[in-house]
């Protein structure tokens, strides 16, 4: 069975990170692990203490979501059929789109 990552890049709107990181953990992680063929997810920050991190215009958050599945498009596929149902809360006011969120799939190659 193949297995992938997605990554997801993103920032929270400006003051708005306590509500973004609240929404993330206690819901939106949560609605995805729902969906058949996502098993685990984790986040990352941006290090600030990282001297080539510093001014950087780069999204601060990182999330890497773990897939298993005959077909890495039919998880995707259900995740999206899900949140244009209303299954899934979104909360664009606490997203950023400067930078826009980046999704990227990567399947295992070995």
């Amino acid at each position: 069975m193949p297995k992938g990552l997605m990554v997801v890049e993103s920032s929270p709107q400006e003051g708005r990170e306590g509500e973004f990181n609240d929404w993330y953990r206690n819901t939106h992680i949560p609605q995805i692990l729902e969906v058949p063929g996502f098993l685990g997810a984790r986040r990352y920050r941006l290090s600030e203490s990282a001297p080539q991190n510093q001014g950087s215009s780069k999204a601060r958050y990182l999330a890497i979501y773990e897939l298993e599945a005959d077909d890495l498009a039919i998880p995707l596929e259900e995740m999206r059929t899900r949140s244009a149902a209303g299954r899934m809360e979104r909360k664009p006011e606490v997203l950023s789109t400067d930078p826009p969120p980046v999704v990227t799939i990567y399947e295992l190659i070995d």
